[in-house]
């Protein structure tokens, strides 16, 4: 079977993601456009083979796989407009920072000038864009991902939810929001252990000890919460609504801002007032989901 001749390849837009995606392509091998509204951003990467596009238009015209790190909706926009007619038969791979419903009006004007369409969520930073360490969510066209995933996976590891092009948008967000609560999380507790003189730096080996160790819990978590069973849980409502209690205590006693853990104190008093103490702390779960009137998921 003869080996698959790889597309050229366009990037549009060499800003701190950018550049480290088309050194990549460049890295395997491909034959990759680049374009910058500033052009000296293109210098290094030309150096090293990339060609220089003038504007986007030229660059959309030689490569049939075009991907667009830019900063959100509004830009790719402004950038793919004047190449609009050059389009059709065209995959466009859109990676900038976009709302599930500026995903799905990118894709509908995307492909209504005849190209596919892939929304793409970076779970990366620039340093390890190619590496085993980043993750790209993609959905959209599933032809479109399976035509070229050998080119996604050069980026890094690409993972496809489906062709609603605003299911990676929602995936990445649910991601953000997971770090985001751990990360906050140390903060607050850098903050009180601060005011009682342990460093952060020192603190930091220990929080990420024990986020190890939270991970490997998640499973667990999601079983339980994936079947509503909630009674055999280790870890009870009322045994972490005490410690939560504790924690806004103490933080407060030492002049230590605890709002960060108040909204979890109000889901865990409501789960436990309606009788359900005794359940798995996973039990929170009821109280975040959307009920239809009848009272199911």
């Amino acid at each position: 079977m003869p080996e698959r001749t790889k597309p050229a390849v366009a990037v549009l837009g060499l800003g701190r993601m950018g550049t480290p995606i088309a050194s990549a392509f460049l890295d395997a091998g491909y034959r990759v456009t680049v374009w910058n509204r500033s052009a000296a951003k293109a210098d290094p990467l030309v150096e090293r083979g990339a060609v220089r596009a003038a504007g986007a238009a030229e660059a959309v015209a030689v490569a049939p796989l075009v991907i667009t790190p830019l900063l959100d909706h509004d830009a790719v926009r402004r950038t793919l407009g004047p190449a609009a007619t050059a389009l059709p038969r065209r995959t466009v791979v859109n990676l900038a920072n976009s709302t599930p419903d500026q995903a799905r009006e990118l894709a509908a004007w995307v492909t209504g000038h005849g190209a596919d369409y892939l929304d793409g969520a970076m779970m990366a930073l620039p340093e390890t864009v190619a590496t085993k360490a980043a993750f790209f969510l993609y959905s959209g066209s599933e032809q479109a991902f399976t035509t070229y995933q050998d080119e996604l996976d050069v980026m890094a590891s690409a993972h496809y939810f489906g062709a609603d092009p605003g299911s990676a948008e929602i995936h990445d967000l649910a991601l953000l929001g997971t770090g985001y609560a751990a990360l906050t999380g140390f903060l607050h507790a850098a903050a009180l252990l601060a005011s009682l003189g342990t460093a952060p730096d020192v603190f930091a080996p220990l929080a990420a000890r024990w986020l190890h160790g939270m991970a490997d819990f998640l499973p667990e978590l999601a079983r339980e919460a994936g079947s509503a069973a909630y009674a055999d849980g280790v870890s009870t409502v009322d045994l972490n609504r005490t410690a939560v209690d504790n924690l806004i205590l103490v933080s407060r006693a030492n002049g230590v801002a605890a709002d960060v853990h108040q909204p979890l104190k109000d889901l865990l008093d409501r789960r436990s007032a309606d009788g359900h103490g005794q359940d798995s702390f996973s039990s929170v779960f009821e109280l975040l989901i959307p009920r239809d009137t009848s009272g199911a998921h």
